[in-house]
């Protein structure tokens, strides 16, 4: 983990990140307290949105994840780096620090499961090792070793193959003693499964058959790092093609690819637990088209005054995420603002609880943003 000044960022990437991360800390709980406070039955259809699809099926919740993964690939594509000319004792930092970083986060995975109420137990088999963080992790590994080492077509044709690969296991090879294309919800017949009896070690999420963050399902994740590296490229040429043909490309290229995500899901269903071939599709084409937003309003129309809250969130992405399961900021936040929330009317209360809590946040945030302060792994 390091602290230090770094050169100019990309703003648009810091916001979207930021504004990824912005349901978690707290906005998801918006639109219930605005229903609450006006009744309007509309805010019940947003507020539907910030759940996960309870199986099949898409919520702008379930994009918070792949988006991150998403744009982790956009940092990469930025400014891409082949090593593999390189004597191997050039490419070793490289290795090694790649290692550390997937290390890392995947402790901090397991930190951010248990760190919360009962704690980390002390039986190795009690403890959930698949997490958000080690899906990242894995995600960003693999994808930054085919990009240190292969070229931009070579990185497409692996993207297809994983996809089609995902797919085929799933939907037409059986499991060993059962049958293919299990994708329900119990899912004990899944490859899915399957894998995660015999290659994941501890529990599994509620203990259910199938880990939402298992083993198998990390492999398509890979494909929206990918997608990332193509997008961050697009950026980084974006000087010599045109920065608004740049925003165009991102935005026609993520119709194309919700499009298709939508028409594979009439066969292989989006479903975010088993991070299926359409859902990738579907979310990386959201991405896409999010990030063409956030570029085009903020990089190349220099509007970041109104982005700043999320600019400060996407800069310490890792270290706010974590503390939102280590740190109780809704003790602080009441601990701060408790009277101003108790002193408005009823129905007013829910919806400045959510504003103080968000606020105890950003304030810390905006203090290390000031300081050039950025925690990144």
């Amino acid at each position: 983990m390091t602290t230090n000044n770094k050169p100019k960022r990309l703003a648009s990437l810091d916001a979207l990140r930021g504004m990824d991360m912005f349901w978690i800390l707290g906005g998801q709980s918006i639109f219930a307290a605005l229903f609450v406070l006006t009744g309007w039955q509309g805010w019940k259809a947003f507020e539907a949105h910030t759940l996960h699809s309870p199986w099949h099926g898409f919520t702008f919740y379930d994009l918070i994840f792949p988006l991150f993964i998403f744009l982790s690939g956009v940092a990469m594509g930025l400014s891409p780096k082949r090593i593999d000319h390189l004597p191997f004792n050039e490419r070793k930092p490289f290795y090694l620090k790649a290692l550390k970083r997937l290390l890392l986060l995947c402790a901090f995975g397991v930190l951010y499961n248990h760190g919360w109420g009962t704690g980390i137990p002390m039986d190795p088999d009690g403890i959930r090792y698949a997490s958000v963080l080690g899906r990242i992790a894995f995600a960003w590994f693999f994808c930054a070793l085919l990009v240190w080492h292969t070229s931009l077509r070579t990185l497409a044709y692996a993207g297809l193959g994983i996809l089609l690969f995902y797919w085929l296991l799933l939907c037409f090879i059986p499991v060993p003693g059962g049958q293919a294309g299990d994708l329900s919800a119990n899912g004990v017949g899944s490859w899915n499964a399957f894998i995660d009896t015999y290659f994941l070690p501890g529990i599994s999420y509620q203990n259910r058959p199938v880990d939402p963050e298992g083993v198998l399902s990390s492999l398509p994740a890979i494909v929206n790092a990918i997608a990332g590296v193509f997008a961050g490229r697009a950026i980084a040429n974006a000087q010599t093609q045109g920065e608004w043909k740049t925003v165009g490309i991102l935005a026609a290229s993520g119709v194309l690819v919700l499009a298709l995500g939508w028409l594979w899901d009439m066969q292989f269903p989006v479903n975010k637990e088993l991070w299926t071939s359409s859902f990738v599709l579907v979310t990386v084409g959201w991405s896409a088209i999010l990030l063409a937003v956030f570029y085009a309003i903020v990089d190349v129309l220099s509007f970041q005054r109104w982005a700043y809250p999320f600019v400060i969130i996407g800069a310490n992405s890792i270290i706010i995420y974590l503390a939102s399961s280590l740190v109780n900021w809704t003790f602080i936040s009441k601990s701060v603002f408790g009277g101003v929330i108790a002193s408005v009317p009823i129905a007013w209360q829910p919806l400045i609880a959510v504003f103080a809590l968000l606020a105890v946040q950003l304030l810390v945030l905006h203090w290390m943003y000031k300081r050039r302060i950025f925690v990144s792994v």
